[in-house]
């Protein structure tokens, strides 16, 4: 039998976006072993109905735990974790860790003008889910939120520069350039893929702002706290699943991580193969 510690960590996305999350998961726990799932035949998930996303998350984080053993579940989506992150720690036999508190907290220990952004899905934004999380922080800061419907689909298409995307970022980032933010949460775990583009638009006086490295950290901690760690000189293994073409899932995928994601094997409902 498996002991919990030799058990991997379950990540799963609505696409490439969780990558980020797992370049981090891999630089901070190298003895860790990992099994991805990015939902690439039903993305993008944040123009779709809450209800949808969420019955989309419970399916795959149960398959994280049933099929691969997981022992602990990472939504490194932002979209997913506004609207099911409540029901899969009440549902799983695991702990549940998502992508918006570490990133809020990350967020507000940033400014130094109070004035803070939040960029994400049309479904993040509208979910109120960095609002609340703010506030939980008790942190005196105003929030600005901008939904960025587009940025998903261009990263998923590997264009990530050019005059397109830069039109795109100018007219959605306007708002929070007015509103004088000087640090600005990539709400999304696709958007520091354009990080350079966002950057460029928003001035080199503010701050981005990525949850991946904050969420690593809370995951590394929750491991030590209920001793369910890799013992430390294990050699941690990475599986990579996508639900639609996987070919084109590991031809962009490595470009983005790197030689840590090999083979990607289909993805499907109640199969680990």
């Amino acid at each position: 039998m498996v002991v919990a510690g030799e058990s991997p960590i379950g990540v799963f996305d609505s696409g490439l976006g969780g990558l980020t999350v797992m370049r981090s998961l891999i630089d901070l726990m190298p003895n860790e072993s990992l099994v991805y799932i990015g939902d690439t035949a039903r993305y993008p998930y944040g123009n779709k109905p809450a209800a949808q996303v969420r019955d989309y998350a419970v399916e795959l984080a149960t398959s994280l735990v049933h099929d691969h053993g997981a022992k602990l579940i990472v939504v490194a989506c932002n979209t997913a974790a506004a609207v099911a992150l409540d029901v899969l720690a009440s549902t799983l036999p695991v702990p549940v860790i998502g992508v918006v508190e570490p990133g809020a907290r990350a967020l507000v220990r940033v400014t130094h003008n109070g004035k803070v952004g939040v960029i994400g899905t049309v479904g993040t934004i509208a979910s109120g889910a960095y609002d609340k999380a703010v506030e939980r922080t008790a942190a005196e800061v105003v929030l600005s939120s901008a939904a960025c419907p587009g940025f998903v689909e261009f990263v998923e298409r590997d264009q990530t520069e050019g005059d397109e995307v830069m039109l795109l970022a100018t007219q959605l980032l306007a708002p929070l350039k007015a509103a004088g933010v000087d640090s600005l949460l990539l709400g999304c775990t696709h958007y520091p893929y354009l990080a350079p583009v966002i950057q460029a638009v928003m001035g080199e006086g503010v701050v981005l702002v990525s949850s991946a490295n904050e969420t690593a950290f809370a995951v590394r901690d929750l491991l030590e706290s209920q001793a369910i760690e890799a013992p430390t000189k294990a050699v941690g293994e990475r599986h990579f699943y996508s639900s639609g073409d996987v070919d084109a899932f590991a031809t962009l995928g490595r470009r983005l991580l790197g030689p840590e994601l090999g083979s990607v094997s289909r993805w499907k409902k109640g199969t680990s193969s």
